[in-house]
């Protein structure tokens, strides 16, 4: 097996390359960056620019499986041209994918693994969210993973199976939301958010990784939620993360009103909340390394700090 991977660079895909490179599998990956082009036999790079719908075509030669990740980074503020950029990156991507797929005569690709997003879900603090919910969030991430994932299912027009990862909150040390979150923790300044209320369904980096890994292995089709089996409130994540940085907290909630007069609509990031199931990706027989905030938490921070190398480095 070879898979091909787009934002193989990014966070998420170092980590899946990782794993797939313990796995003895090679890589192919498609970059907008003719600098980042390396060629070994088991990474090898190939250039492409959706926004030109450019793509090379030698890089599904030998590939039997499709690990879609590529999107403009969400988490700017959301002006209009970068509301543009989130949603076009993400189309743009798949749809030259898809041409690039039909182009180059490939009958041996099986399936596509894409990223999705748990934003889709309705904002609730009550409701409890699995794979069937047919509600869709009424604001621009409802929208845009709507619009990414129906993109995605045309790829079963070439008798592709097609499964979408509804990522949650990726809990990485050294990238990602994780940092910003630790950071006025470590400077004493740390706080929840909003009313903290909020629930924050996360996932550690390498339990993420392994379960696009887990669906090429077993040509999953259909939604599965990549998120952690035990979600936890705003406060309960501050609360922990600065158990473990050895922090205290002393400071008041950060008002919703504060983050949404800086962050304008982009606030939604850290004030929606998504308590979201796992249990369908259990019930397909993956299996959790970790379960607990305290448990990934201490995995990524304590463990570090002693001397013992996280997990997965960015």
């Amino acid at each position: 097996m070879r898979v091909l991977i787009t934002g193989a660079t990014g966070l998420v895909g170092q980590a899946i390359v990782k794993v797939l490179h313990q796995k003895g599998i090679p890589v192919n990956y498609l970059t907008t960056s003719k600098e980042k082009i390396t060629s070994t036999e088991d990474f090898r790079g190939f250039y492409w620019n959706p926004s030109k719908d450019e793509i090379d075509l030698d890089c599904f030669y030998n590939v039997q499986a499709v690990i879609n990740l590529a999107g403009t980074n969400i988490a700017k503020r959301w002006t209009p041209d970068h509301r543009r950029k989130v949603l076009s990156s993400r189309i743009n991507s798949l749809q030259t994918l898809k041409k690039g797929l039909e182009q180059s005569n490939n009958k041996e690709v099986e399936c596509l693994i894409s990223a999705s997003a748990i934003g889709i879900y309705p904002n609730s603090i009550s409701e409890y969210y699995d794979e069937n919910e047919t509600k869709v969030d009424d604001g621009f991430l409802g929208e845009v993973v709507q619009k990414w994932e129906a993109e995605a299912d045309t790829f079963e027009e070439l008798n592709i199976d097609v499964a979408k990862i509804r990522i949650g909150l990726v809990l990485s040390k050294d990238s990602g939301a994780l940092p910003r979150m630790a950071m006025p923790i470590k400077n004493f300044v740390g706080a929840p958010l909003g009313s903290g209320e909020q629930w924050q369904s996360w996932i550690h980096i390498d339990d993420l990784a392994q379960i696009f890994v887990f669906a090429v292995e077993n040509n999953l089709k259909g939604i599965y939620n990549g998120v952690a089996p035990n979600p936890v409130t705003n406060t309960k994540m501050t609360k922990e993360l600065a158990k473990i940085m050895e922090r205290p907290l002393w400071l008041p909630n950060v008002p919703a009103f504060l983050l949404k007069t800086f962050l304008g609509k982009m606030s939604t990031l850290v004030l929606a909340s998504q308590r979201v199931s796992s249990k369908k990706i259990e019930e397909e027989g993956f299996s959790f390394q970790y379960v607990n905030i305290c448990q990934a938490l201490k995995n990524l921070y304590a463990l570090k700090e002693e001397g013992v190398p996280a997990s997965v480095e960015a």
